[in-house]
């Protein structure tokens, strides 16, 4: 007979389960027409474990692309503008996405109103705002969208052909996604969980 699957402890307490299998796996089934949004399967998730989110992926996949990652909805609270006095505020968080807008910032916060030099820094800002509205917007879509919609977003290959045409047969076969979890507890520990079948019936 087969040996039996190696337990995988999860770092949760009682009541939450102590220990999963490769076998074992979370199914989360969602009503005809009703499919929850990445930010409903979040939250879900967060309150059945107890837990923070980090990352919804593909299960499986070893890549950074991410169903959902609490980085980017971090960015929603940061912001990049320039006063009536012409200073700068920029929210820390930005300076690690783009890091050349410090500088800038810096530069319009010594140089008088008056300046000549002024217009390029500002310009620099300005863009920067640009990709930071662009990102929160692309975000909240994904953010407040179907599962499955995201899903198919970030994973569906991007050049036609023979992986495009595989990706679409088999979503169109399936009713579920397998998906990975990355997540935490309050203390900061790292907590494993088991495969989550995602199911959706359209």
């Amino acid at each position: 007979s087969p040996d039996p699957p190696v337990p995988i402890t999860t770092g949760l307490k009682i009541p939450h389960p102590e220990t999963f299998t490769a076998w074992d796996k979370i199914e989360i089934a969602c009503d005809a027409g009703k499919e929850m949004s990445v930010k409903q399967l979040v939250e879900h998730l967060e309150k059945s474990f107890g837990v923070t989110v980090d990352r919804i992926f593909q299960f499986g996949s070893q890549d950074d692309k991410a169903v959902y990652n609490a980085i980017d909805k971090k960015k929603l609270e940061w912001d990049v503008s320039i006063d009536e006095a012409g200073k700068p505020h920029v929210s820390e968080g930005v300076f690690t996405q783009w890091p050349q807008i410090r500088m800038a910032a810096t530069m319009l916060g010594r140089l008088p109103p008056t300046s000549g030099q002024r217009k390029m820094f500002v310009a620099q800002v300005e863009n920067v705002k640009k990709a930071l509205d662009a990102t929160k917007l692309s975000f909240q879509t994904t953010f407040e969208g179907p599962v499955s919609n995201a899903y198919s977003a970030i994973y569906r290959p991007e050049e036609a052909g023979e992986k495009q045409d595989y990706f679409d047969a088999l979503a169109g076969a399936r009713d579920y996604v397998n998906l990975g979890v990355h997540c935490h507890t309050d203390e900061e520990e790292d907590i494993h969980l088991p495969l989550v079948k995602f199911e959706f019936k359209n």
